[in-house]
Order: C-alpha cells, then sequence, then structure tokens
C-alpha cells in the first residue's frame, strides 16, 4: 500500500512527459537560429518574422480561423436545437432515426466523410451551378461533422438538470421560447461554451475532410503545413505552432475560468 502513491506519481509524470514534451520541444525550437528543426544553433526570433513575412501561412491561418469560427457557430446553433429535441420534447416520430443519424458522423471514417461530400457537392454544382469547392464546401462539411459532438455535449448536460425549473417557470405563465431564453440557456452555457471549443478544435484541426472538399485557393492551415512536411518543416511552423499553443492555452484557460465561475455560483 506504501507504494502505490509513487507508483501512481510516476505513471503521472511519464504520462504527462509523453503528452507534453513534443509540445514543449516545438515551442523551444520555435527559437532556433538554425534552419534546420532539429539542430540547435542558438537563440533567435528570427523565424516568428519570417513567419509573419509568410503571407501563404497567414492566409492559411486566416483562413482556417474563419472556417472554424462560422463551424463551430453553425454547430452549436444546429447541436442545441438537435439535443433539445432528444433530451424534451420525448418519442416524437423519427426520433430513432435523428439520433442514429446524429451519431453516424462520429463513427465513420474521415475519408468516407470527405468522399461523400465530395460527391454531394459536385453534383449540387453540375445541377445548379452551386457551390464551387472553397471555403464554403469546407465549412459545411465541418458543420456536418462538428454538429454530432456539440449534441451529444447539449444533450448530456440536459439530460443531467433539473427540469422542474422550466416546468415551474411555464406554471408562471412564462412561454415557451421565455423559459429557454431565461432558464435553460444560461444553465446549458458551459456546456454550449465547452462544444464551441471542440466544434472549433476539430474543423481548425481537420484535414482529411478539407482535402476532399477544398479547391483551388483554399489551402487550410493543416494542408499547407502537410505539403511543407515533404520538402521538410521549418521552423516557421515552429514559431506558428507556438503562437497556436499560447492562443488556445489562453482560450482554454478563460473557458475554465468562466466554467468554475458558473459552478460555483450554481
Amino acid at each position: 500500500m506504501r507504494h502505490r502513491p509513487f507508483l501512481l506519481y510516476t505513471a503521472m509524470v511519464l504520462g504527462y512527459a509523453f503528452l507534453y514534451i513534443p509540445i514543449v520541444s516545438v515551442v523551444a525550437y520555435s527559437f532556433n537560429a538554425s534552419r534546420l528543426s532539429t539542430i540547435w544553433g542558438g537563440f533567435s526570433l528570427r523565424w516568428y518574422g519570417e513567419l509573419f513575412s509568410n503571407a501563404q501561412l497567414l492566409d492559411a491561418v486566416q483562413r482556417s480561423f474563419t472556417i472554424a469560427a462560422v463551424t463551430a457557430t453553425a454547430a452549436v446553433c444546429l447541436g442545441t436545437a438537435c439535443g433539445l429535441a432528444l433530451s424534451r420534447f420525448g418519442r416524437f416520430p423519427g426520433r430513432g432515426l435523428l439520433s442514429l443519424m446524429n451519431s453516424a458522423p462520429m463513427v465513420m471514417p474521415d475519408v468516407m466523410m470527405g468522399l461523400s461530400s465530395l460527391l454531394l457537392f459536385v453534383t449540387l454544382q453540375q445541377a445548379f451551378g452551386w457551390p464551387d469547392r472553397g471555403m464554403v464546401t469546407i465549412t459545411l462539411a465541418h458543420i456536418t461533422l462538428t454538429a454530432c459532438y456539440v449534441t451529444v455535449v447539449v444533450r448530456s448536460r440536459m439530460a443531467s438538470m433539473d427540469d422542474s425549473l422550466e416546468e415551474a417557470a411555464m406554471d408562471l405563465g412564462a412561454k415557451p421560447w421565455r423559459v429557454f431564453f431565461v432558464i435553460t440557456l444560461p444553465l446549458i452555457a458551459p456546456a454550449l461554451l465547452a462544444g464551441w471549443l471542440l466544434a472549433f478544435t476539430l474543423s481548425l484541426d481537420d484535414l482529411v475532410i478539407a482535402s476532399f472538399t477544398s479547391g483551388p485557393g483554399s489551402s487550410t492551415l493543416p494542408m499547407v503545413i502537410y505539403s511543407k512536411v515533404k520538402m521538410g518543416v521549418t521552423p516557421e511552423i515552429n514559431a506558428l505552432a507556438t503562437i497556436i499553443v499560447v492562443l488556445v492555452a489562453v482560450g482554454v484557460s478563460i473557458a475554465g475560468v468562466f466554467m468554475h465561475r458558473h459552478a460555483r455560483e450554481g
């Protein structure tokens, strides 16, 4: 029994080291003066300057963040509506089909999702002349993928929520839309924030589906990075990864503080 804490802490340290040492190495080598990413040549901020003068990378970053933001917002709207229907409307006709179709994109391989989206957009483009493959098609495909995850998050939160609060509000004469915006929405706000962050991350990280649904001049950041890997990663990518890690850490910290404060007030 006395050795268990030592083994537990050892396993914890090894696990965290396995997860975070690669990230720390990327951050460290972003300040490398050498062009080779794996050979230390001294401290330098050169690659941050090179990054901000690289139009291709900056365009890909802007495009990816725009797609991810629009995707996450739309996915939260659709996922909230679907989660509300599945958790509050009982056994309505088509409920089983809706639940099945909501789960399908989560278990379907990304290659199949990308191929099916490509065939759909090509058919629509040939029949109606819209949409041309680009940011719109990537966003639509990402919404299809991420809305399912948001639905799961929102549905699980609503399942654990006390619905007597909503019933009491309606007994006092509140309309359903007012109950939703005044009672339900504030209670599920942490789940909505978590779903938005999850959808944003999934969209920003996607490579396979975006490769199928993108067109000329609409390459996302993962696509650009993957194309550069074939010719060798430069420290510019390390600098960009460091900036993204810092932004994500700040965003997650703010979200964590918000959710902790909301839970404490609740």
